[in-house]
């Protein structure tokens, strides 16, 4: 009993200041990566998803998380509500998958920091470019040992950084607007499923990931208070911070065609001059690091979880004697993290997605059995309009969820048009949960 009080009093709990920049790191960080929506999509089309797609997913989403947080703020969030909800095999699913997933985007987040390092160092290839993201996931590995406080800080200054040359932009934009930034809706002469599933795929990714600092409710102060407060703020200013540049940088160049990977980088040079340019790239390499700051502590509390309740080995639970945080659980996924950094980015979102839709989709539905299953629990905060309420977000996310895994397996014009990559690896994925599952009971019981 003694080291449990001295465990859980070393913990240095995040206020509201802090955790809202690390759910904004986590869910947003900045407007870089949509830059491809507007060339597969359309600059008007980009434009319209930017502003509709919260209200039929993040939002509902949001509104989901808040409640559940109220009902129940405890370590492991959505994890933990879905086994309360379904039972133990969901419940498992719930944490494994999202576990997983974050594999697969951290790594892309320290490989991607590499990448815009390259820009200011040519000589940075092959085991350097390596090293060097190794180098990145051993910092934030650290930072996030540290404990959710270090983890709010670093992401606080990481954030300001970023936001001052968007806000820039978004400024010297609009004071040069020449163009109609929503001409054309949509590229001509180019498939429906390509131009509007691939944005819509694209567009969720981008608003994706509110539910998932509800694993870190515990190191929250009044986490049924703070975690809908920081929701409230958060999911506009992600839209505004997606949006404005967008619109911005569409209005002073009007050059749609030419936008690709990184393109912020080249707008910024085009309106503001050379400087700007290798500010912005400096800004965009910089969200990669707060991306997988945030990554790092909104993940490990899943297998530390899921170890407390018996499903990962005992070991996981082992908490860090001066900062109270669960050291093993993030060294260990530090080191898959540097193991796995060796994909594209687009390879891992593509299974990233179909991982973080399941998720997803067990989180909304989990807040329709707890309403069944346990209308006793205090919420002090509910989802408006009552039963309709509740479920016109169920059915929202997942109508949405279904359209984006389909619009996602056509974004390659080879072999047909069907993202084989997606096809194969996202369904394995899933799949491999339940297999997990029946290996993990089975040597706990004969091992």
């Amino acid at each position: 009993m003694a080291t449990s009080t001295t465990t859980k009093s070393a913990i240095r709990k995040a206020g509201l200041f802090y955790f809202v920049w690390v759910m904004f790191s986590y869910c947003t960080g900045g407007p870089f990566g949509l830059e491809d929506m507007v060339t597969t999509s359309g600059p008007g089309l980009t434009l319209i998803y930017l502003l509709v797609i919260p209200f039929f997913w993040s939002i509902p989403v949001s509104l989901v998380s808040a409640e559940l947080t109220s009902a129940m703020p405890v370590e492991g969030g959505f994890y933990r509500w879905s086994r309360a909800a379904f039972g133990d095999v969901w419940g498992f699913l719930a944490g494994w998958w999202n576990w997983c997933a974050s594999f697969l985007l951290g790594a892309a987040y320290a490989v991607q920091v590499s990448d815009y390092l390259s820009f200011y160092i040519p000589q940075l290839a092959g085991w350097r470019h390596y090293a060097v993201s190794l180098l990145v996931v051993v910092l934030i590995t650290w930072i996030n040992v540290c404990g959710i406080e270090a983890v709010g800080k670093f992401a606080t200054a990481l954030e300001f950084f970023i936001l001052l040359p968007v806000l820039v932009l978004v400024v010297l934009g609009l004071s040069k607007w020449h163009h109609n930034p929503f001409a054309p809706l949509t590229p001509p002469h180019q498939p429906l499923l390509s131009v509007f599933g691939i944005g819509l795929s694209l567009g969720l990714w981008l608003y994706s990931g509110y539910e998932q600092c509800s694993t870190v409710a515990e190191e929250v102060e009044n986490p049924s208070r703070t975690y809908p407060l920081a929701l409230a703020i958060v999911v506009p200013l992600s839209m505004a911070v997606l949006f404005l540049p967008t619109l911005a940088s569409l209005a002073a160049l009007g050059n749609w065609q030419s936008w690709h990977t990184r393109y912020f980088s080249d707008a910024a040079q085009l309106i503001g001059g050379p400087w700007f340019g290798s500010w912005m790239t400096l800004a965009a390499m910089v969200t990669n690091l707060s991306l997988l700051n945030a990554t790092v502590l909104t993940s490990t509390r899943m297998p530390f979880a899921m170890a407390e309740d018996g499903y990962l080995p005992a070991v996981l639970t082992g908490k860090h004697r001066r900062y109270g945080t669960p050291w093993i659980a993030i060294i260990v996924s530090g080191v898959i993290y540097g193991l796995l950094a060796l994909r594209s980015l687009m390879q891992l979102i593509t299974i990233y997605s179909w991982l973080r839709v399941a998720t997803t989709v067990l989180t909304v539905l989990a807040a329709w059995q707890l309403r069944r299953k346990r209308p006793d629990l205090p919420r002090s905060v509910v989802i408006p309009g009552g039963h309709l309420g509740l479920i016109t977000a169920v059915v929202a996310v997942i109508a949405m969820s279904a359209v984006a895994l389909a619009g996602s397996l056509f974004g390659n014009t080879d072999n047909g048009g069907v993202n084989l990559y997606g096809l194969v690896w996202g369904p394995l994925a899933l799949a491999a949960g339940p297999l997990v599952y029946v290996a993990l009971r089975a040597v706990k019981k004969y091992g």
